[in-house]
């Protein structure tokens, strides 16, 4: 609709006048079973896009802010300035199918400082459930929320502020789930065939030795790109979009990241095997792992790679068209019911849109 703000008053002068008030008590004060509401926008989000080739799209996202009275607001990266500054940050998960994105889960993080600070929790009505838990551990909770409530997603996708976690990839490797996310070019890793072995016990006695010696050296996963050579990358089409197909260059291989426990002296030891994904862009290259089969083709993994950009498109609507980044409270239920109501107006936007594009019968 006509406007450039989506905040409260704004709103209430262009469809309710006169009810501004009334408004702005059911956003902020209101206490209707958010839960409950949510279970909706879960059970409609399940019947658009849910099933084996849905995938639930790991991120977070940053509403700037000035002042410190807002719930959670701290001096940290805020994603949407490219910098540190004061925001907010919401850990989100996004159901996706065919390129089709809707957000179910947009979920605040409390900061450390927040979460111990019993007179700022009080002064906005954090509730005493609510504790400090990193973003993955957040966004983990929220995956086995969908999946109780009966929302059917085939994988999970996260970039590097998520993939860099092997607490986090383990946990849904645990969980069963299929997964692709991003990684940094230091992350450490083995080759696959890489053997753990524990050494002989020295001649002269000695203390034993508690953990096992691997075969190879670790290395970071640029430099295990680099030992392929150039003729490893291949140009690779995942997908055909609206203005042709979508293709890019490619290289693959087999690896154990350095994720299975450390030996003495802080080596790191191999964990489970993987894919690990080396693209390259025209001025840089972009890492990846994934635990799909040791049968995947390369097409299949970088389809599943590259199905994570619908989650940023609808990150920019839900702000850009919904207003997200524009709610004015302080309060933890005021953000919680306008983060929820903003998911719920792009759900039905997208109902529309599905609708409108199905053939006639």
């Amino acid at each position: 609709m006509p406007g450039e703000r989506k905040s409260i008053e704004p709103l209430a002068a262009r469809v309710a006048p006169g009810h501004e008030q009334e408004l702005r008590h059911f956003v902020n004060e209101s206490a209707w079973d958010d839960d409950a509401v949510e279970g909706v926008l879960w059970e409609k989000a399940d019947s658009l896009l849910g099933g084996n080739d849905a995938v639930a799209i790991v991120d977070d996202t940053s509403l700037p802010k000035k002042g410190t009275h807002s719930v959670g607001v701290a001096h940290q990266y805020c994603g949407a300035l490219g910098k540190q500054a004061n925001c907010q940050c919401l850990v989100s998960v996004t159901l996706a199918k065919d390129d089709v994105p809707l957000p179910v889960v947009l979920r605040l993080y409390l900061p450390e400082e927040w979460a111990q600070d019993a007179a700022r929790r009080q002064g906005v009505g954090v509730p005493e459930s609510v504790e400090f838990l990193p973003k993955w551990k957040i966004a983990l909770n929220e995956l086995k929320r969908l999946r109780r409530a009966g929302v059917r997603f085939g994988s999970v996708l996260a970039d590097a502020g998520f993939g860099v976690c092997a607490e986090f990839r383990n946990a849904l490797s645990a969980a069963g789930w299929l997964w692709a996310v991003g990684i940094l070019s230091n992350h450490r890793a083995y080759p696959a065939h890489v053997k753990v072995r524990m050494p002989r016990p020295h001649p002269h006695g000695g203390r034993q030795r508690k953990h096992g010696v691997p075969s190879h050296a670790v290395r970071s996963v640029e430099e295990m790109i680099e030992e392929l050579g150039p003729e490893a990358f291949r140009t690779v089409t995942w997908r055909t979009g609206t203005k042709g197909p979508l293709r890019g260059v490619f290289a693959v291989r087999r690896v154990r990241l350095g994720d299975g426990g450390k030996a003495r002296a802080g080596t790191v030891l191999p964990g489970r095997e993987v894919w690990l994904v080396c693209e390259q862009r025209e001025n840089e290259r972009k890492y990846y792992v994934t635990n799909h089969g040791e049968r995947a083709s390369t097409r299949t993994i970088v389809s599943a790679i590259k199905a994570r950009w619908s989650c940023e498109q609808a990150h920019q609507q839900l702000k850009e068209e919904l207003g997200l980044d524009h709610f004015e409270g302080r309060s933890w239920r005021g953000l919680r019911h306008h983060s929820l109501l903003t998911m719920i107006a792009f759900a039905f936007l997208q109902q529309e849109r599905l609708r409108e594009n199905k053939p006639a019968a």
